[in-house]
């Protein structure tokens, strides 16, 4: 513990070179967040995020059982999974792309998280059990339950819905490489979360993850050709399906050590867009992650046909590395990582996440990355996966956390309709499609807090209005905190807090 605390206190004591990464300097003695408590409630928020019939361990407990019925007009079971935000939709390609997150995040930090490992794996099941459901008919992934634009003309909990609960699916008649094979990674990354503690269902994970591969790569197309009315605007498969075919291979390569996936990435990387430039990673482009997957393999387990892939992760790394010839990305004035406007934190996090795991790759094999011909070495990734993580936490102009219930000021009026609506327990009558809107515009603060859960975020002046029907801003996501739970892993050990 001592040795990490040094290597940290190392990380943030070098020399910095413009102003964004001058806001990474060290804070001198006691660690500047409550990063254990942080991890508590960004893993506590997907229980508020739960469909289905809620068990008795339920600790979010203004929630009831909702979407009961779902899959029942397709004669499927689809009860259960998670709504992705802060409407009554389950989209399976955040869905899955957030519970391959998790599941990565578990993988590599599980092991320094103590008392709250099981609350992580948890979070991870409740997702997994869903995606099984969602796999369990051979070359068919049902990949969407409810009816987008009618449940946004609607602002009602979830335990009230009347909105169709129609159920969208891909198959060799109607295509989705990208969603399948993101489903794929899913299952594959949550068989390493219970290889150990539970490996009867790690198998079946791992075998399902291998069948819904296959069906995605035999059987291509973007999913959002075919269900474009239902899918977008709200998640367009805007990539392409080539990153999640690489993704998918990578972490089924992870998951089994089988050979045939090594083969596979070798063959196809490179028509993959293995050596894409482009930076922006989260639920809709998965080339970086899989850069950062695959190099692993070269840099600990000795994967030596793997060697370019160390090169094609440096490129991601570098370009968030401020003061370097290689930097490409854009910071507020505050020292936030600013990609887009819409859910900017959902970057912020997954690029800590990312930092920090290779940060993790580079320290194992003793390596470190050359951005522009500037050696950057795994403490300095660290330094500004930190900042990034303390500006989320409250270290900002506004003094503002991002996480709603974590510190002494958060955003109180979350564009969330569970939240934002009286609770059952509250108010035990229906509470109509139209009636809710009252809250959507109301200015008080959200009746149920929903604590853990990250919203979008301030905008490039570093400003947050804290307005409910500022969903850019003011919605959480289950991709925003995915990633984060790792990072607050990390962070929360390195400075002696588990």
């Amino acid at each position: 513990m001592a040795l990490l605390r040094c290597l940290f206190l190392l990380a943030v004591l070098l020399p910095h070179h413009n102003a964004a990464v001058a806001a990474a300097s060290p804070h001198h003695g006691p660690a500047p967040h409550d990063y254990r408590d942080a991890l508590t409630k960004s893993i506590l928020f997907f229980e508020g995020q739960r469909s289905g019939k809620l068990p008795p361990s339920q600790r979010v407990t203004w929630r009831r059982d909702s979407g009961l019925s779902d899959g029942s007009s397709m004669k499927v079971d689809l009860v259960g999974g998670y709504y992705d935000a802060g409407d009554n939709m389950k989209f399976g390609f955040p869905l899955a792309f957030s519970m391959t997150m998790l599941a990565w995040s578990v993988v590599e930090f599980g092991g320094l998280m103590k008392g709250e490992l099981q609350h992580a794996r948890d979070a991870v099941r409740w997702g997994s059990d869903y995606l099984l459901k969602a796999t369990a008919h051979p070359d068919t992934v049902y990949v969407q339950v409810g009816d987008a634009n009618r449940d946004h003309a609607c602002w009602e909990r979830p335990e009230d819905m009347d909105t169709p609960r129609t159920v969208y699916k891909v198959d060799p008649s109607t295509p989705g490489t990208d969603v399948a094979a993101e489903t794929a990674a899913a299952l594959a990354a949550a068989s390493l979360v219970f290889r150990k503690s539970d490996p009867a269902y790690a198998s079946r994970l791992v075998a399902r993850a291998k069948r819904v591969f296959e069906f995605a790569d035999k059987h291509r197309g973007t999913y959002s050709t075919r269900l474009a009315p239902y899918v977008c605007p709200y998640y367009c498969s805007y990539s392409g399906y080539q990153d999640e075919l690489l993704w998918g291979a990578a972490w089924l390569h992870r998951a089994t050590k089988n050979p045939t996936y090594l083969s596979y990435i070798q063959m196809n990387g490179q028509v993959l867009g293995a050596d894409e430039q482009d930076n922006t990673f989260g639920w809709d482009n998965k080339h970086a992650g899989a850069r950062i997957l695959i190099a692993k393999a070269f840099l600990v387990q000795k994967v030596a046909a793997l060697h370019e892939y160390k090169g094609h992760a440096d490129s991601f790394i570098c370009s968030m590395v401020p003061g370097t010839p290689t930097d490409q990305t854009q910071y507020t004035r505050g020292g936030l990582l600013f990609k887009l406007s819409d859910s900017n934190m959902q970057y912020v996090t997954s690029s800590s996440f990312m930092l920090l795991t290779y940060a993790k790759y580079l320290a194992f094999s003793k390596q470190t990355v050359s951005c522009g011909g500037a050696a950057v070495t795994p403490q300095r990734l660290r330094a500004i996966a930190r900042r990034q993580v303390d500006y989320l936490l409250g270290s900002n102009p506004m003094g503002m956390s991002y996480m709603v219930g974590y510190g002494a000021k958060y955003p109180r009026r979350i564009h969330h309709r569970a939240s934002s609506l009286p609770s059952v327990a509250a108010h035990p009558g229906r509470i109509g499609c139209s009636q809710g809107f009252t809250a959507l515009y109301s200015g008080v603060a959200n009746p149920n807090v929903l604590i853990g859960a990250v919203v979008g975020g301030p905008n490039l002046q570093d400003q947050f209005p804290d307005q409910r029907s500022d969903h850019e801003h003011s919605e959480p996501a289950t991709y925003i905190n995915a990633p984060l739970v790792g990072a607050l892993a990390y962070l929360a050990h390195s400075y002696g807090q588990l």
